[in-house]
């Protein structure tokens, strides 16, 4: 089965590809350029601006040897071509060679402060990354023999690494555990929200047998860091979250648990391309939002065959806008089609997201998703295919199970 994220992705690098090698030639273009314009035309007209410009193209595209090559070869270039006309004035000649020389020293100081700011960069990079890994660390690629995982964080702003949108998954004694939220506000304090959330969530959902009870763990962890805020914060933090436990009965039969508190919600996908959104029947307050009032919890149950994957996601998806102003749909947009794992599934995902909206986002995106593998279906590489007998997919709310069915009820066991 072909890959619907290849296409762009191949496309994207042949043009960047092109766009570097044309880049990485422009000064030796420039002084062949120079040179030719000072042979062809009459005496009084120079190549200068060309010579002059090479060294300046190529202080921020090379090395400290390269631009020193580039910026001999244009002062050679200068002189070699005043030798040539052998110019009566040779005060404008020897004008024209200082000229190139000026530029190219001061191209020299610029590859030098070019190169000191990327080694700041290169570590501010590593630090933003370490920072990463040790906030939102890489789940398992697999948990058991049934669930395939795969996650991505997809930066607004393309040096960024970390923002306020997180995602965990932990596999305890109820169950795989999941959380994907996003915390209000930008910048470091955000950056300390998501930590406190996920550490929260990794204590609570090894202890608590609910995800009731995990929501409120969460809840007085998110009201606890709002009283140690100052300003604005300490009254308005909160956080959109979706937590989801992930429970494999029998060999065709899984369950989903999942507590909705105010973030866009999940998608299931089926073996056969129909998308479902797993929506709450009943809303609630996003977490951190208590004083405003209380209501218990509601678990939404929803039935989880052989094949099917849970997509998780953050606003950057659902907010993400085309040049009409018409937000993405990935109900819509992911309908009926099928993907060979979770992770090809998210790389199509953030290209169709970057397509929609003309190559970026304005917000960042938390992308998580979980695959229940089909019968006989050995790793995250191969297509889920529903084996003999295997649930067939549902319509949008034939796979929510009501409290009152039987087994596992809408409010936990």
């Amino acid at each position: 089965m072909n890959n619907p994220a290849k296409g762009p992705v191949k496309e994207r690098s042949r043009r960047g590809a092109a766009a570097n090698c044309l880049a990485r030639w422009a000064p030796a273009l420039l002084i062949v350029i120079g040179v030719l314009f000072d042979l062809l035309t009459p005496p009084q007209y120079t190549g200068a601006p060309f010579l002059s410009a090479a060294p300046l193209v190529a202080a921020p595209l090379y090395g400290r040897r390269g631009t020193i090559v580039t910026a001999l070869a244009a002062v050679a270039a200068a002189a070699g071509t005043n030798a040539y006309h052998r110019a009566v004035n040779s005060f404008e000649s020897a004008t024209k060679t200082a000229t190139v020389l000026t530029v190219a020293v001061l191209a020299l100081g610029i590859n030098r402060i070019v190169r000191h700011s990327d080694q700041q960069l290169e570590s501010a990079r590593g630090i933003a990354e370490a920072a990463q890994r040790a906030v939102l660390p890489t789940p398992p690629a697999r948990i058991g023999s049934d669930l395939l995982i795969a996650a991505r964080y997809v930066a607004a702003q393309a040096d960024a690494r970390i923002g306020g949108d997180l995602y965990a998954v932990q596999d305890t004694p109820h169950g795989v555990r999941v959380i994907v939220g996003d915390v209000r506000g930008k910048g470091l304090e955000a950056v300390e929200a998501v930590a406190v959330v996920i550490g929260a969530f990794r204590e609570a959902a090894e202890q608590e047998p609910t995800l009731e009870a995990l929501a409120a763990r969460l809840e007085r962890a998110l009201q606890r860091e709002g009283a140690r805020r100052e300003g604005l914060d300490q009254f308005e933090g909160f956080t959109t979250a979706v937590l989801v436990e992930a429970i494999v009965t029998v060999p065709d039969g899984a369950e989903l648990r999942i507590v909705n508190r105010g973030h866009p919600p999940p998608l299931l996908l089926y073996a056969d391309g129909k998308a479902v959104e797993a929506a709450p029947e009943v809303p609630a307050l996003p977490l951190g939002m208590g004083d405003l009032g209380v209501w218990p919890d509601r678990v939404d149950v929803w039935d989880f065959p052989a094949g099917a994957t849970l997509l998780l996601f953050t606003d950057g998806v659902t907010e993400a806008r085309d040049e009409r102003g018409e937000f993405y749909d990935p109900q819509v947009r992911l309908n009926g089609r099928l993907f060979d794992g979770p992770d090809l599934l998210l790389e199509a995902l953030s290209v169709d997201v970057a397509r929609h909206t003309g190559g970026g986002t304005a917000d960042d995106m938390a992308l998580l998703a979980i695959r229940r593998c089909g019968r006989g279906e050995a790793g995250a590489g191969e297509r889920a295919e529903p084996g003999p007998g295997a649930e067939s997919a549902p319509g949008p709310d034939a796979g929510r199970r009501d409290e009152d069915s039987g087994g596992r009820g809408g409010h936990g066991a």
